[in-house]
């Protein structure tokens, strides 16, 4: 159904989110070359935050480009299989980020609290091992939420209330009872999301322990900044998708929904390169390392 049928507000909404979306993938695209380009960020932090990039990129690109042809062209078309894959990548890049957000979050209870034992304990193995876990983990994820959503069936109406195909509105297209595909959704959705954030949660306890053992406040100030970038990331990702999906239908707005999807969706990814640029001072050295040397 799209976000308006006005023209005049389409054309204005297309530009918007045609910057928002090039924004997107030039700050991240940025932050894989600095990370690539520059040995001194060759440590598992950027190897994580490399992966989170990546999947900045994924994720608006499985919903935005299709969106833009529909407010630039009025055609608010998808097809079946269309949607099928629309609805399989976006739920599967977006369970991979919360449990990458998880593996960064102990990637940094490492790196304070235990940290001459860091590059020990995050070897390349093991980083690899993790990193390939929280994809594996979030495709097989979205394997099951798809196939439960599309196996229902549906005789009702073909008219998708939400600018892309998410589980909450083609459920709610169903001419059968959804509450076996919700529940799935709600219990693992809850078991998986609950781990991550226990992990991130229990972190960061210990995180903090430890900063206020610190006596400096230099110490202190030091430690928090490297942590301090992540969180941030954390509040925003967890927040918006626990609104979008922890949730049963019956408390679901559409026009509400539509808001706090754009949030997760467009504008935590545009947001997450510049949040770590603009706070992490190692990637604004490696960013002017970079100018200087193009000046060159």
């Amino acid at each position: 159904m799209g976000l308006s049928d006005l023209p005049a507000v389409r054309f204005s909404l297309f530009i918007v989110f045609l910057l928002i979306y090039l924004v997107t993938l030039v700050g991240n695209g940025t932050i894989l070359v600095a990370i690539g380009a520059d040995s001194h960020l060759h440590n598992p932090m950027y190897f994580f935050l490399t992966n989170l990039s990546l999947l900045d990129i994924f994720c608006p690109t499985a919903t935005v480009p299709k969106m833009l042809e529909n407010l630039l062209t009025d055609n608010s078309v998808i097809s079946f299989a269309g949607c099928v894959l629309q609805l399989y990548f976006l739920v599967a890049l977006a369970g991979t980020e919360v449990f990458l957000l998880a593996v960064m979050a102990y990637d940094r209870y490492v790196a304070i609290c235990n940290p001459l034992r860091y590059t020990i304990i995050m070897s390349k193995r093991l980083c690899l091992g993790m990193a390939a876990g929280t994809w594996i983990t979030g495709f097989l994820n979205s394997l099951l939420h798809t196939v439960m959503t599309f196996t229902l069936p549906y005789r009702k109406s073909n008219r998708v209330n939400q600018y892309y195909c998410d589980i909450p509105p083609v459920l709610a297209l169903s001419s059968a009872s959804t509450y076996v595909a919700e529940m799935v959704v709600l219990v693992v959705g809850g078991i998986f999301g609950t781990g991550a954030f226990l992990i991130t949660l229990l972190s960061y306890t210990h995180i903090v322990a430890t900063i206020l053992r610190i006596r400096s406040t230099e110490g202190k100030q030091k430690a928090f900044s490297t942590c301090a970038s992540h969180l941030l990331v954390v509040c925003l990702f967890y927040g918006s998708t626990i609104f979008t999906y922890i949730r049963p239908s019956s408390s679901h707005h559409l026009d509400r929904d539509r808001l706090v999807s754009m949030l997760y969706g467009m504008i935590t990814p545009m947001l997450n390169p510049l949040i770590y640029s603009l706070r992490n001072k190692e990637v604004k050295a490696s960013l002017k390392r970079m100018l200087i040397h193009k000046r060159r």
